[in-house]
């Protein structure tokens, strides 16, 4: 099978020129492209004159991560999509486990690499670390990140299947991807991959950790942690996915994630980030101005039980205080 390597890129030419080198060096059996946002930097003249065997796709817009890949993705004809952002490292022959899993495992739709924190390269990092996973009421956690918890990689994360992929570095084949008609564009950024990975799980294919793949991940490059609209998105995001792909009595869930939004604003409000605050509130708001349009799509997409074995991460983070994901 062929695979293509597509870096979306947003006014980034500093991290293209710190990581292109590494994903041109160690990806010699892959098609590598940049898949360029409408950038204003010369990111593109950029990558033309120093990396002329590169691919460029110029997006009209700046749709964000979802609608960039989508319009990008239309120009890619490998079997193999590797949905890298511009802020990773990759390592020798990163690759080859990766194509070895989907060539013996035809049921597996999706991979994730093992990814670790650029900064400290013992750690795993916040955004995917060794694969994600959502409790009953739609919030992410990984194995190797449990909220603010993040925890140093000894090899303790073997393969595995998981739930949902990172989409620092999101493996998928294209077939399977145009099934499903890509990511939900109204999602922007954030949790658009976790959104595309329940669609296929509700379709019974599978995503899998492949630990023997490592990438090192500078995370927050594009949007910090510390910024509200990352707030925005991860909230209003959340209840998108579970509103279009939950299983089960759809008021309730709902409900009940309402409320410990609520708990998640008033603790913003103690630590004084008014900004957040707003942010989730913003997210509710936004929520109900898109509910009629989230039910529509709900009632065309199958939903399928046995999405979670955590019923609230919540309440066992904050109140068992089970941190490391081998407890919960």
């Amino acid at each position: 099978m062929k695979i293509a390597v597509v870096i979306l890129n947003w006014n980034g030419k500093a991290l293209l020129e710190q990581f292109l080198p590494s994903v041109i060096d160690y990806s010699k059996d892959a098609t590598i492209y940049v898949a360029d946002n409408a950038s204003t930097d010369n990111s593109v003249a950029f990558v033309k004159d120093q990396f002329p065997k590169v691919k460029i796709i110029e997006n009209k817009i700046n749709g964000g991560y979802a609608k960039g890949y989508n319009d990008a993705l239309q120009f890619v004809g490998e079997d193999i999509f590797c949905l890298l952002n511009s802020d990773i490292e990759v390592t020798p022959n990163w690759l080859d486990p990766i194509l070895d899993t989907f060539n013996t495992e035809t049921e597996t739709a999706i991979i994730q690499p093992k990814i670790l924190d650029y900064k400290d390269k013992t750690k795993f990092e916040y955004a995917g670390a060794a694969g994600g996973f959502i409790d009953k009421y739609g919030y992410p956690y990984c194995r190797g990140r449990i909220f603010n918890t993040i925890e140093t990689d000894t090899n303790q994360y073997p393969n595995s299947n998981i739930f949902w992929a990172s989409g620092a570095c999101f493996f998928i084949r294209k077939q399977v991807f145009n099934q499903l008609n890509g990511f939900d564009e109204s999602f922007f950024a954030h949790q658009e991959e976790i959104d595309l990975c329940w669609r296929a799980f509700n379709l019974n294919y599978k995503a899998k950790y492949v630990s023997e793949s490592t990438v090192f991940h500078v995370g927050g490059a594009t949007l910090n942690a510390t910024n509200p609209k990352k707030t925005y998105l991860n909230f209003r995001n959340s209840l998108f996915n579970i509103t279009k792909n939950a299983s089960g009595y759809l008021f309730s869930l709902i409900f009940t994630r309402l409320v410990l939004d609520g708990i998640a604003g008033i603790q913003f409000l103690y630590q004084l980030k008014i900004k957040h605050f707003f942010a989730i509130l913003k997210a509710h708001f936004s929520f109900y101005f898109n509910l009629k349009k989230l039910l529509k799509q709900r009632k065309n997409l199958p939903q399928q039980k046995g999405y979670f074995s955590v019923k609230s991460i919540v309440y066992s983070y904050f109140i068992k205080k089970k941190t490391n994901f081998s407890k919960l």
